[in-house]
Order: structure tokens, then C-alpha cells, then sequence
């Protein structure tokens, strides 16, 4: 008897034969001459020994199918032109949007069909090696999982424009285009060293799978099989297209008639002169009780699409969030630990002891250095008592990691890893793949980044603050482009692709974000007045203000002055070991009670870093996005396993692209012109009193004066 997987396919016996169109398995019943069985036998043997790949992922190539065609390249570089740009684009906003690629994988099918039907087959230098036709045949499923490739360039963000926007807005210190482009490059391109080195390891072995690339395996084959539906019901096309126009009209609201739909604190309308309750419930400024958005920017802004998030991981994110957020937070606010009263409740600005806004041009020389002297006379540094908690988790969730990866999976990566390096036998994705051009291990070395970085950094002369971000931005990126494009490359491994083929999009398509994403990012920056700076306008670079304020906390100030023993938090340094203990309490529970299973899905890294993107994210993102994860991952899932299985992802996309779109729309229509509507709709929180201060005898204007 079938049935469905956590992936929403639907299971079939292991031993199993594809279909004449490649897609699908079929199962056939048991044969009886030996000869079969014997085939069978060798089939089982080379497909893939983990068992959610060998039921999602397709066991034969058709290496015939037209891959570099002029479909793929036009709408490759689309989409990754597009993705790029609405990220940048809406980066930069209160409520920032990550358009993901499952937009463009969903999108680009009708597109790409149409252009199949509509384009001259006409062939150009026929007989020549450079013989080539604008239509090819059919839209195949190879191609569009290389315009997919293209859309993750564009999907992902460009970390180095962090440095771009701090030292041009918040330092005020003269950056040239192309110094910026030279960062760009030089971070995104760095991954690909990494992923060379580690590919044979992590991307041929069968052992080593990726969970996520099983999605969009799920997803290309449902969008390329032959879709059996309902009768009365709609295709995944027509349900993106009604989504995602709904999601486009709808979007006209919350982004520009009636902003309140951001965050509906609806305690404060209850309390309007109360500081106490404000503080409680003010989605964007307190602790969110309450509070909820109906605007998916508001729900899917720094978490990512809560309809792609597993349930459990889910839950684990939402125990986290309500320990740090109602039990943590508070706590020692009205402890007035770090005396935590003086400042207010939730805020990611920088502070003096009386609770004003820290001067910090103030304390920079004219070598862009820390002046000692300035600062003795500005005096210590001081952060609320949950950005400094919020520094505290994400030392816990380090430790965490470490210890729970250990715990309860150190045998199994080790077999794996074992595996991966000492491997012989080869499954049958390794072995497809094997006719194809594999990519020369030169081809994946960096750029020589010693001189470069030496040229950036004495151009800058950046002092402590630009040499901090250069350093974090050039090892962290380094790390994340090679993760993402081994990612892609398994996918294509799963997809069978050709090796110098993803190479080439994955190069070009970097290349392109880099430019389209600096470009996006120069021109807003020129061309918005007072961008990132006015915190009434929705142009307030929520992102580009932590990545500031981590500039100044362990750059210009240095951790020493902050959490060391000069500084006022040292005692956030115990987080670390909090950390460690937290997953050994689990893995006991979980040996004592072996019986009860659910023990073992609780994640403590997930769980201690659910807010590690608190600041800049709010409680109301967080709210909403839990409840939008539990309404489809826990509800729809389950009660309406079909629906889901059919429509999830595809909303999610259309939900994207929709707003993505109108949110453009509304920019160069109204915006460019500064045309706005001042009424209280468009009081985004309606909790003025919320960031005040309950010390005694700390004024801040527009706040109540405790005595």
C-alpha cells in the first residue's frame, strides 16, 4: 500500500522502473525468471543506499536534451537580474523581502513552454560546429534547472554590501564604485576554491545527500511530469497565476493605503498613554503580545517562507522565540539587569550611561581609529539589555551546535565521512553522470586575494571599524558561497546536469548578482534622501543598522571594552557555556525515556537560535511567521495532505513574486515622487511610547519623565 512522504511524493517500492517519458516511477509486480530478478538485484544495488533520495530523485539521463539554449540564457539571466534586484531593492525597507528562487523555478515553465510554441525552429550555421537553433524542441526539464541555477544567484544576497552601505552612509566616508565593485567580486567569487576542494567529498558520494535539493526535485518533477489533477481543480500554472495576482493587489495596502497592516499592536490602542503596556505590545518596538501582521513582507522578511519550514523545525523556533522573547527579555529588563530601565525595552541603537544616542563620530579620529581620549570623555558603550542578551544567544547556539552535532550525530557523520572519502562503489546518479566533461580542478581556483585585499583596505585606510567588517565579510562569505554552490551542483548531480555547464551558470550568474545587487544598492543610496536615516520613512536599512552597530561594538570599541573586562557585559560570556550544557540535558532525556520519540526533535541549536535574527527582525515577524508555519505545516499538512502537496511551495512563490512586483510598482509610481497619505493607517505601529525609557529621572524627548 503506498504512501506519502515528508516530501508529499508518493512512496513506491524501492525496486521500481521508470516510465517511458523518464519521469515518474512506475512499479511493476514482481517478476519471475531470474533474469529479472537478477536486474533487479543490480538495479537496487546501484541507486542511491539513502532512501528519501532513491524515492524522490529520477535513476536515467536523457543525455540528448538541449541544455545551453537560447531559452535557458534569456530567461536564466532574467531571473537572476530580477531576483537580484528586488532583493537589493527591498533590502534596504523596514520590512525587508528575500524573494527566493522557487518564484523563478515556478514562473519561468509557462514562459519557457511559450517560447517552445512561439519561436522560429530556424537553425543558424547549420553543419558548423557552431550550429545552433533558437528552438530546440520542447521546454525540457535540464534547462530549466539551470535558469533555476541562475535564480539562486540572484536569491541570495551579496554580503559585502553590508561594507558598502555602512562606510558610505553611516561613516561617511568616500567610497568609490569601483573599490565597491572589487569587494563584491572578490567575496562571491571566493566560495568557489572551497567548493572544488570539498566537491569530489561532499557532492559525488552517494552518502552525502542534501535534503533540500530532494525539494526541488519534488518540485521540477511536478512541474515537468504529466500532472494528474482533480476533476474541477486547477493546474500548479493556474493556481500560481491566481495567487499570484492576489498577491499583487493585495499588497497596495499594507504598502501604501493602510500600513497599519504591517504590525496591529492592538494593545496600545487600548492603552495609549501607557508605557508598561505599549512596551508589551508593540510588534516593532516591544515584546509583541498580542500583535500579528496580515502583510507577507511582515511574515516571510528575515525568516524565510514559513510555508517551506518543516513543523518541527517550526516548533523549535517558536519555543525559542517565546523563552527569549517572554521569559528572558523581560526578565531582565525589570531586573534592570545592566541597568536595563535606562534604555529602551527592545532597540538595536548604541547608548550612552543616560540613555541618549552615543555620538560615535564623535570618537573617531582623523586616522579613522578609535580616539582614546574622545572616548574616555563620551564614556562606555552601552546596548539594551536584549541586543546585548540577543549577542549572548547566538554565543549559546555556537557551543550548542557544537555539542549537539557531536551528541547525536558524531557516529553518523563519521561513518559518513568515511564513506564519502573511501567510497568505491558508485550509485547510479555518479555513474550517469560519468559521461559527462568533469570540471578541472583549476578551474575552481581563487583569485590570488592577498594583494587585492591589501589594495582595498589601504585604499579605505579604514581604521579598526572597515578592517572588522572586511575580515567578518571575507570569512564568512567564503564559507556560505561554497556551501551554496555545492548545494547546486548536487542538484544538478541529482538533476544530471553537465559539470561544465552548471560551472559556467554558476559563474556567470554570480557575476551578474554581483553587479546587478551593487548597482541596485549605489543608485538607491544616491538617489533616496537621507536613506537609512530617517526612521519615519520606510527606508530604514534595518540589516545595514545591526551590521553597523557590530562595526562599533567589535570593531571600533572592540569586544574588550563591551564584554570583556573593561566592559560593562562581561557576565554574557557564561552563554557559551549554557550552550553547552543545553543539548547534553536533551541526549540524556533522550537515553533515559528512549520510548519517548519526541524528545529527540528537540533541536537546541534551533531552539537557543530561533532569535538570532532579533534585531533587526521584530516580534511581530516572528508571530506571524510561527502562525502562518503552524497553519501549513502542522494544520494543511495535515488535515489537507493533498492541497498541500499540490499548492504549498507554489503559493509560497506566488506570494513572493506578487508583492516583490507591486512593491516596484508602488516605488516608481508614488514613491519617486515622495506621494504618501498622513493618516493613522499609516502609523505603522500606533506604540509611540514603546522605546521610552523607565528609569527614574532619564529624558528622552517625546517620553514621560519618571521621578
Amino acid at each position: 500500500m503506498e504512501e506519502e512522504d515528508s516530501y508529499g511524493e508518493i512512496k513506491t517500492p524501492l525496486i521500481s522502473k521508470v516510465g517511458e517519458d523518464g519521469g515518474a516511477f512506475s512499479s511493476y509486480p514482481s517478476p519471475s525468471s531470474s533474469t529479472q530478478r537478477s536486474a533487479e538485484a543490480a538495479e537496487k544495488e546501484e541507486n542511491s543506499p539513502v532512501e528519501q533520495v532513491a524515492l524522490t530523485v529520477p535513476i536515467t539521463d536523457d543525455p540528448s536534451l538541449p541544455v545551453l539554449t537560447f531559452r535557458m540564457w534569456f530567461l536564466g539571466i532574467l531571473s537572476c537580474v530580477l531576483l537580484s534586484f528586488l532583493n537589493q531593492f527591498f533590502w534596504y525597507r523596514k520590512e525587508p523581502l528575500s524573494i527566493t528562487a522557487i518564484s523563478a523555478q515556478i514562473a519561468v515553465v509557462p514562459l519557457g513552454q511559450l517560447m517552445a510554441a512561439k519561436i522560429p525552429n530556424h537553425v543558424f550555421f547549420r553543419g558548423t560546429r557552431w550550429e545552433f537553433s533558437l528552438n530546440p524542441g520542447p521546454f525540457n526539464v535540464k534547462e530549466h534547472v539551470l535558469i533555476t541555477i541562475f535564480a539562486n544567484s540572484g536569491a541570495g544576497t551579496v554580503y559585502a554590501i553590508h561594507v558598502v552601505t555602512v562606510v558610505k552612509i553611516f561613516y561617511k566616508q568616500h567610497m568609490t564604485f569601483f573599490v565597491s565593485l572589487i569587494v563584491v567580486l572578490t567575496t562571491q567569487v571566493l566560495g568557489f576554491g572551497w567548493a572544488g576542494i570539498f566537491r569530489r567529498y561532499l557532492v559525488e558520494p552517494a552518502a552525502m545527500w542534501w535534503p533540500e535539493n530532494l525539494v526541488q526535485v519534488s518540485l521540477f518533477r511536478a512541474l515537468h511530469e504529466k500532472e494528474e489533477r482533480p476533476k474541477g481543480s486547477l493546474s500548479r500554472t493556474q493556481f500560481f497565476v491566481i495567487a499570484f495576482f492576489c498577491s499583487f493587489a493585495y499588497y497596495v495596502f499594507p504598502g501604501y493605503l493602510f500600513e497599519m497592516l504591517t504590525s496591529i499592536s492592538w494593545i496600545c490602542w487600548l492603552f495609549p498613554k501607557s508605557i508598561l503596556a505599549q512596551q508589551l505590545g508593540s510588534g516593532l518596538h516591544g515584546l509583541g503580545i498580542g500583535t500579528f501582521g496580515l502583510d507577507w513582507s511582515t511574515i516571510s522578511s528575515y525568516l524565510g517562507s514559513p510555508l517551506a519550514s518543516p513543523w518541527f523545525a517550526t516548533a523549535n523556533v517558536a519555543v525559542g522565540y517565546f523563552f527569549v522573547m517572554y521569559v528572558l527579555a523581560p526578565t531582565c529588563y525589570w531586573l534592570n539587569l545592566f541597568n536595563a530601565k535606562t534604555f529602551p525595552i527592545f532597540s538595536d541603537k548604541l547608548f550612552t550611561s543616560n540613555g541618549q544616542k552615543y555620538n560615535t563620530t564623535s570618537i573617531i579620529d582623523s586616522h579613522f581609529h578609535l580616539d582614546i581620549a574622545a572616548f574616555e570623555r563620551e564614556g562606555p558603550l552601552y546596548i539594551s539589555t536584549f541586543f546585548a542578551m540577543s549577542y549572548g544567544v547566538g554565543f549559546a547556539a555556537l557551543t550548542a551546535t557544537i555539542v549537539h552535532v557531536a551528541l547525536f550525530h558524531g557516529r553518523e557523520i563519521w561513518e559518513q565521512s568515511k564513506s564519502s572519502f573511501k567510497e568505491k562503489r558508485m550509485d547510479i546518479h555518479t555513474k550517469l553522470m560519468k559521461k559527462y566533461k568533469q570540471v578541472p580542478e583549476w578551474w575552481f581556483i581563487s583569485p590570488g586575494l592577498n594583494i587585492m585585499t591589501e589594495y582595498i583596505i589601504g585604499y579605505i585606510y579604514p581604521g579598526y571599524p572597515v578592517a572588522n567588517m572586511c575580515f567578518k565579510v571575507y570569512g564568512y562569505i567564503s564559507m556560505s558561497q561554497a556551501l551554496s554552490f555545492l548545494q547546486d551542483f548536487k542538484l544538478g548531480h541529482y538533476m544530471k546536469i553537465p559539470p561544465r555547464t552548471m560551472f559556467m551558470a554558476q559563474m556567470v550568474g554570480t557575476l551578474i548578482a554581483a553587479l546587478v545587487y551593487l548597482g541596485t544598492a549605489w543608485w538607491l543610496m544616491e538617489t533616496i534622501p537621507n536613506i537609512c536615516e530617517d526612521t519615519s520613512s520606510v527606508w530604514t536599512c534595518p540589516g545595514d543598522t545591526v551590521f553597523y552597530d557590530a562595526s562599533v561594538i567589535w570593531g571600533l570599541v572592540g569586544p574588550r571594552r563591551i564584554f570583556g573586562n573593561l566592559g560593562s557585559y562581561s557576565v554574557v560570556n557564561w552563554f557559551f557555556l549554557g550552550g553547552a550544557i543545553a543539548p547534553i540535558l536533551v541526549w540524556l532525556a533522550a537515553r533515559a525515556f528512549p520510548s519517548q520519540e519526541w524528545i529527540r526533535l528537540i533541536n537546541m541549536p534551533v531552539l537557543i537560535g530561533a532569535t538570532g535574527m532579533m534585531p533587526p527582525a521584530t516580534a511581530v515577524n516572528f508571530n506571524t511567521w510561527i502562525l502562518a508555519g503552524f497553519l501549513s505545516g502542522f494544520v494543511v499538512y495535515r488535515y489537507k495532505p493533498d492541497w498541500w502537496r499540490r499548492h504549498n511551495y507554489v503559493l509560497s512563490g506566488a506570494l513572493d513574486a506578487g508583492l516583490a512586483f507591486m512593491g516596484v510598482v508602488l516605488y516608481f509610481s508614488l514613491g519617486m515622487e515622495d506621494i504618501s497619505l498622513n493618516w493613522w493607517g499609516n502609523d505603522l505601529d500606533g506604540c509611540p511610547l514603546a522605546s521610552c525609557p523607565t528609569a527614574k529621572g532619564v529624558v528622552i524627548e517625546g517620553c514621560p519623565v519618571y521621578t
